[in-house]
């Protein structure tokens, strides 16, 4: 384990500190600007939500309203592109109380809750290591050399993932998460107090499937760089996919990207197990529900706060017509317009992509899967193909479907989260996968990059 932690920061490791003077652009060239490199988007108060594979938290978190107490979080996360320098985006959005950070590093995830030795780097809000966020509030962090980033476009940092650590002095109160986070993460024992700093995986001894307070990643990137956003609901969020296997469509998509354009196209995932475009109608932390906020509510911090975006792709609207959602197809139609309107308003030159909405014929889950709903999704495709609303569409649709029944192709079912059959309403690895190589390249490709925007 030594000799390997060796070899990569020999890999990584600069012969000098990175200082703010190299990440100035040389002459003539576009400076660079911040890109969202990976975000999570948030869901609820947890638990309530929908997390995959998750183990028993009742050691960790013994009372959802006391939330975390004098205890230390390791949240890992894949950055889909990177640079020399980082900032992150803290949130008590669905908090009743403010809470309270320090001791917040981040570092090169090694192995288990491990970092690889020598990376783990301190983070600071205002040149201070603390930061209190009150309710309905998010704060980000100043920029953080990482000093371990030697070249930020090398194939030794392809699919690498960092650790963000942090400590909650006292008790939070009710914890701002993302449920489905299909990523092992770490937390310390109650009363642990702050371990953060620690690069062994010793002082982290409980894992969770979830990510909680911290909603966004960006990195320094070069100025012609930009960020695609991946908008929806669990089969964006990647409901049956592989655990810690980065096989969601949006991973599949930024791998083919990645091949094309190197480190200069970031697609991050703002799915929401359970998410409808219009419902709930009334959402707030006393009165959660288990798909988070409308994606018509939320877009302001999910998508238009993020840094560097230039195209969004949006799937979304079985929810809506579920037995729990029951929309009209001309409300969620409405809601469609308003958010891709409002998309275009604040991104000038933004490529927002429909998809059309993937069938639930024969699902288990009885909200799903009846005539009605198939009949809603079918003319809500009709509408993504035809109604002129988006710059193009990726048609999800087509690929999962199976001609000759109308239900998922029988390939795509089975569960390859936990094993065992599927549900016939989300698609499994297989199914992510098709879906990604089924995007078009050209239809994500901004219409305008422009130099030092956002």
């Amino acid at each position: 384990m030594r000799l390997i932690a060796a070899l990569f920061l020999t890999l990584l490791v600069p012969h000098a500190p990175v200082t703010a003077t190299a990440q100035s652009a040389p002459k003539g060239s576009v400076a660079p600007k911040w890109v969202v490199a990976w975000a999570g988007s948030a869901q609820g108060p947890y638990p309530i939500g929908n997390p995959s594979a998750q183990p028993d938290l009742k050691v960790a978190f013994p009372s959802a309203e006391t939330g975390a107490r004098d205890q230390s979080f390791r949240m890992i996360v894949k950055p889909e592109i990177w640079g020399r320098e980082a900032r992150l985006r803290f949130s008590n959005a669905l908090g009743a109380k403010p809470v309270t950070f320090d001791a917040v590093f981040i570092g090169v995830h090694l192995t288990s809750s491990a970092l690889v030795p020598g990376t783990n780097r301190p983070v600071t809000f205002g040149g201070k290591r603390t930061v209190t966020i009150g309710p309905g509030d998010s704060a980000w962090s100043d920029a953080v050399p990482l000093t371990f980033v030697r070249d930020a476009g090398s194939s030794e940092l392809a699919g690498r993932k960092l650790a963000v650590s942090f400590h909650v002095p006292g008790e939070s109160g009710p914890m701002t998460w993302h449920g489905k986070a299909l990523q092992t993460s770490y937390v310390s024992m109650p009363g642990a107090g702050a371990t953060s700093q620690d690069e062994s995986e010793a002082v982290f001894p409980i894992s969770t499937t979830s990510w909680y307070f911290l909603d966004a990643l960006d990195m320094r990137a070069p100025g012609d760089a930009y960020a695609i956003v991946a908008f929806g609901d669990s089969i964006t969020d990647g409901t049956l996919s592989t655990l810690n296997g980065d096989d969601r469509w949006p991973d599949v998509l930024a791998r083919r990207l990645h091949a094309v354009h190197g480190n200069r196209v970031s697609v991050v995932n703002a799915g929401i197990g359970g998410n409808q475009v219009v419902g709930p109608k009334e959402y707030s932390p006393q009165t959660p529900y288990p798909g988070g906020p409308s994606a018509v509510s939320r877009l302001e911090r999910d998508v238009l706060s993020l840094s560097g975006v230039a195209a969004v792709i949006w799937l979304e609207g079985i929810n809506d017509f579920s037995k729990n959602g029951n929309a009209t197809v001309e409300a969620v139609q409405a809601g469609m317009t308003e958010a891709v309107g409002r998309l275009r308003a604040r991104i000038p030159g933004v490529r927002v992509i429909g998809a059309t909405v993937t069938p639930a014929v024969g699902a288990s889950n009885p909200n799903h899967g009846f005539p009605e709903q198939d009949a809603k999704r079918k003319a809500l495709n009709e509408f993504i193909r035809t109604g002129g609303v988006f710059d193009g569409v990726a048609d999800f649709d087509t690929v999962i479907a199976d001609p000759a029944t109308g239900a998922m192709k029988p390939e795509f079912v089975p569960n390859t989260t936990v094993g065992g059959a599927g549900d016939n309403l989300h698609p499994n690895r297989l199914g992510y996968v098709a879906m990604g190589m089924a995007i078009d390249l050209g239809l994500v490709a901004p219409a305008a990059v422009k130099a030092g925007k956002r």
